[in-house]
């Protein structure tokens, strides 16, 4: 089965040109996905002219990959937000969700969009840890976001306690962000390579422009900003399924094994399986999500399967605002978990804000320029544990005889004349083999057997199996060599 979601296989859009020679505008936006539509959007509202530059297609990154939960329920969150940031910049962090689902209602009724937008509760649940609910909930009244202890769900698995946030919402992304997008200057198959004070230099051409803004899911630039030492990557899966009970609500369980639920149509998606890039998860992640579905759906039919890659910011705060203190003009749009839906609409909220020189009152918890010790210092540790073991592999022998051992339809990092090379043969007997070290610094890739991809377990940059470059913050492709099967 073809790995895409069932919002690319339901709809499409038509082609934007791409880049032709200079230009000049107000902001220049990189990246085609919600976040920046959103605030183009806002922006165009406020008088500013903007230009969006997508490296392929609009909406082709993780907007396509995403469950489209928009949601202010984000896991047990608020406790923790509470005790390592204070009860006021949690207080900023729920009320600024909480708008950003009100402004996706005002939007989508604004400009009569055909979105399959639903109405509908969000459902934190567990089967063990009814204490970790009970004191999200005290954490949740604090803050003021409508919410109730309940013990009845509509999930087939037992649950013990769950906690229901009112007046949610999801959605078909991909139709809501092409409506969005209609009327906007953008620029598509227009790859930015570098950005130098206030020009964007694309494979097309150059944009100066006053502000520019990084809305491409991770900033690709190291310096400065230093973003791929404050945040990692991780994968998580889904799994839609006909002939399954439909689902008023939506539901994320905390329990260890626990999976989401929420209807789209006439399929249910069925999500989990997460593990941080480059690490090898256990198992099939496709193939259990397919197993639990039948298990309480007998009769149920998978229709699609499809990933998505979420950046982790070392406090669980996404970085919104200001892109580092040497750059005034520059903005940031990055971190959002697995929460982009209302993370997009938040960044358009205060990006355009800070852009118009107005006050906006959830820009301080977001800031970039922030540095939280008590928050970040035990991740900061453990993800450059992560950085330097990948680094450290550089080193590690792997005999020549390996080659022999990759079997059809597997993937190796092999030794071969002094040179380390990740080796995937294909079930019909081509050989290719890639470099097996990350262009972006040069940490080892990993095989990853479900999704066919050299991943990167320092920070997360993925290419397939023949070098091509999928995920961010690497900008290039790896050197690929084939060899045909006999």
């Amino acid at each position: 089965m073809v790995n895409k979601s069932i919002w690319s296989l339901s709809t499409s859009t038509e082609r934007r040109e791409t880049l032709k020679g200079t230009i000049t505008t107000d902001t220049a936006i990189i990246g085609g996905g919600l976040a920046g539509v959103l605030t183009a959007h806002f922006l165009e509202q406020a008088g500013r002219n903007c230009v969006i530059l997508e490296a392929a297609r609009i909406g082709s990154g993780q907007t396509k990959n995403t469950t489209a939960k928009v949601t202010s329920q984000h896991g047990l969150i608020y406790g923790k937000l509470i005790e390592s940031v204070g009860k006021e910049k949690a207080g900023q962090y729920a009320a600024a969700n909480q708008e950003a689902i009100r402004r996706y209602k005002i939007l989508v009724d604004k400009y009569q969009i055909d979105c399959d937008w639903k109405d509908c509760p969000a459902y934190l649940y567990t089967a063990r840890h009814t204490r970790k609910i009970r004191e999200e909930y005290e954490a949740v009244k604090r803050l003021g976001i409508p919410a109730e202890l309940t013990e009845k769900t509509e999930l087939p698995c037992p649950v013990k306690l769950a906690l229901k946030f009112k007046d949610q919402g999801r959605f078909h992304p991909l139709k809501f962000l092409y409506k969005m997008a209609a009327g906007l200057q953008i620029y598509e198959n227009t790859k930015v390579k570098d950005v130098k004070e206030n020009v964007v230099i694309t494979d097309q051409g150059e944009v100066h422009a006053k502000q520019i803004i990084f809305a491409c899911h991770y900033p690709f630039l190291n310096v400065p900003g230093y973003y791929f030492m404050r945040m990692h990557q991780e994968r998580s899966y889904v799994v839609s399924v006909k002939h399954a009970d439909m689902m008023e609500g939506m539901y994320y369980g905390i329990d260890s094994d626990a999976l989401s639920y929420r209807s789209a149509g006439e399929v249910l998606l069925v999500g989990g399986g997460g593990h941080r890039t480059g690490k090898a998860p256990t198992g099939d992640p496709y193939e259990y999500l397919a197993h639990m579905a039948e298990s309480y759906w007998p009769d149920c039919v998978e229709t699609a399967r499809w990933s998505a890659q979420d950046c982790m910011t070392l406090d669980h705060i996404p970085y919104i605002g200001q892109f580092s203190h040497s750059r005034p003009n520059w903005y940031v749009a990055t971190g959002f978990g697995k929460w982009g839906m209302t993370s997009s609409m938040v960044s358009a909220m205060i990006l355009t804000d800070l852009i118009c020189k107005r006050e906006n009152p959830y820009a301080e918890v977001f800031s970039p320029l922030r540095y939280n010790v008590q928050a970040s210092a035990g991740n900061f540790i453990k993800d450059s544990g992560h950085a330097a073991a990948g680094l450290l592999k550089r080193a590690v022998w792997i005999p020549q005889e390996k080659l022999e051992q990759v079997h059809a339809g597997e993937g190796a990092v092999v030794e071969h004349e002094g040179h380390k090379y990740g080796v995937y043969k294909s079930e019909t007997g081509e050989t290719y083999a890639v470099s097996a070290h990350c262009p972006h610094l040069g940490c080892q890739l990993e095989w990853n057997a479900h999704e066919k991809s050299w991943d990167c377990p320092c920070h997360g940059s993925r290419f397939d199996y023949r070098g091509r470059h999928l995920d961010e913050p690497a900008q290039e492709d790896i050197l690929c060599r084939k060899k045909e099967g006999k």
